[in-house]
């Protein structure tokens, strides 16, 4: 079993690397979608999946109860459902910049790849099929692969809900003020 916390372990690193690099820099400082009309829905899912993961986070990869469990799954299934309203609208939600680049579309794929790999491969620990049914697992941290796991996770929790409330004070005309301000001045500090 120690396999599947690494690789799920090895796959959540993956994905925050890709949807930093994405989520922030190509999707809020480089291409700056919330200022876009035609990206309004487009910056919508992704603050609406930005608070989601954080959420995901807690209730799947550090909590061990069932109740968390249960809700973890609500909103997985949530996130699945906004990731196909998201995919659905980058087409038009791009057409002013060129459309969606090739190369980030790829960056996309792989992102929610590992994203998924990530959450399946931990439900692949959580849930046992036997002759009577499906049986939910509730145990406690007890190997290595398992400590690494929540030790990854519990330290992503902050970094995704600053990403998380970047997003969502970004839907806001004076979050957007606060940001132009905020970033005006970073990018004339990088540029001495």
């Amino acid at each position: 079993m120690d396999i599947l916390f690494y690789l799920s372990t090895l796959c959540l690193l993956f994905f925050m690397v890709l949807a930093t690099y994405d989520g922030f820099y190509l999707h809020i400082w480089k291409y700056e979608l919330f200022k876009r009309t035609d990206s309004v829905l487009e910056h919508k899912t992704h603050t609406a999946r930005a608070i989601l993961f954080p959420l995901i986070l807690w209730l799947l990869f550090i909590n061990d109860d069932k109740a968390s469990f249960w809700v973890s799954i609500a909103l997985i299934v949530i996130d699945f459902i906004v990731l196909g309203i998201d995919a659905y609208s980058e087409k038009d939600s791009r057409k002013s910049i060129g459309g969606l680049p090739k190369w980030e579309y790829i960056l996309h794929l792989f992102a929610n790849s590992f994203h998924f790999a990530a959450i399946f491969l931990l439900l692949a620990t959580k849930i046992e099929i036997t002759e009577t049914g499906i049986v939910i697992n509730e145990f406690t941290v007890n190997s290595s692969a398992q400590k690494l796991l929540k030790m990854i996770s519990v330290n992503m929790i902050p970094g995704a809900i600053v990403l998380g409330f970047v997003h969502l004070i970004l839907l806001f005309p004076k979050g957007i003020h606060i940001w132009n301000t905020i970033a005006s001045k970073v990018k004339r500090l990088s540029f001495h």
